[in-house]
């Protein structure tokens, strides 16, 4: 089982470690580079703010990313924080779970296309959403490249990402898009806690769910009032709404 997280917006100060070097997946290790290279360039720009959409207030991060190629870094696990973290909870996995997390959980990002939360790297701001020059669009930057590694890596797949980051691969009828909602409506802040949550309680089942409709049992046997839809076409992925009427599920 594959379950796929957006990155957060927060993210730790600071890291101690060397300067990044290898991650999960090396073979996307050339176009990390080119992205890392146009991010310098584009965050050193008098218009650096509106190249990575960023507001005013956030012209501190400028600063990091042009530092990026030797700033120090920290485990994935540790940097991202935010709401769909906080309730993961990384930190407070027991030996097991943290071990199945490790294996499972891929968290999507502009800047290294996909990682694993044992890779290390330095805090950096870069959206899937931007169009970064010379590169063009992140998320048409990374499908084809993302797609070469991730295709070829069996199982279901559970996907817990925001629309930014879906269209950075596609992974077909294989996946399960998790939709949350509350009286009826998408609520930003809570789909991401219980995102989160679900995927706190994914990594902490012993056995993983082979298909859409264990994973719908699983959820149901959880407490979450849920609904199973089959694709609409080969291509596309199964659509799990959970149904939440409380600030946490």
């Amino acid at each position: 089982m594959l379950i796929l997280l957006p990155p957060s917006e927060g993210k730790a100060s600071e890291g101690s470690g060397p300067p990044v070097g290898e991650l999960s997946f090396p073979a996307l290790d050339k176009s990390r580079t080119r992205v890392l290279n146009a991010l310098v360039r584009a965050s050193r720009r008098r218009d650096a703010l509106d190249v990575l959409g960023l507001t005013p207030g956030l012209a501190g991060e400028l600063a990091k990313n042009a530092a990026l190629k030797t700033a120090p870094t920290l485990p994935a696990a540790a940097l991202y924080t935010g709401v769909l973290y906080d309730n993961l909870g990384l930190g407070r996995l027991d030996e097991e779970s943290r071990r199945r997390a490790e294996e499972s959980l891929l968290i999507f990002s502009g800047l290294w296309g996909v990682a694993k939360i044992t890779d290390w790297i330095p805090p950096y701001r870069l959206s899937m959403g931007v169009t970064l020059p010379p590169i063009g669009g992140l998320a048409a930057f990374w499908r084809p490249k993302v797609a070469k590694e991730l295709d070829r890596v069996p199982g279901l797949v559970v996907d817990l990402r925001s629309a930014t980051y879906a269209g950075a691969w596609q992974p077909g009828s294989r996946s399960v898009t998790v939709r949350v909602f509350r009286d009826g409506k998408v609520v930003s802040h809570m789909a991401k806690a219980t995102r989160g949550e679900i995927a706190r309680r994914l990594v902490c089942q012993e056995v993983a769910p082979g298909s859409p409709d264990e994973l719908a049992k699983i959820l149901d046997g959880l407490g979450y009032t849920v609904a199973l839809a089959e694709p609409s076409r080969p291509s596309r992925p199964w659509v799990l709404d959970v149904h939440v009427t409380d600030p946490t599920p």
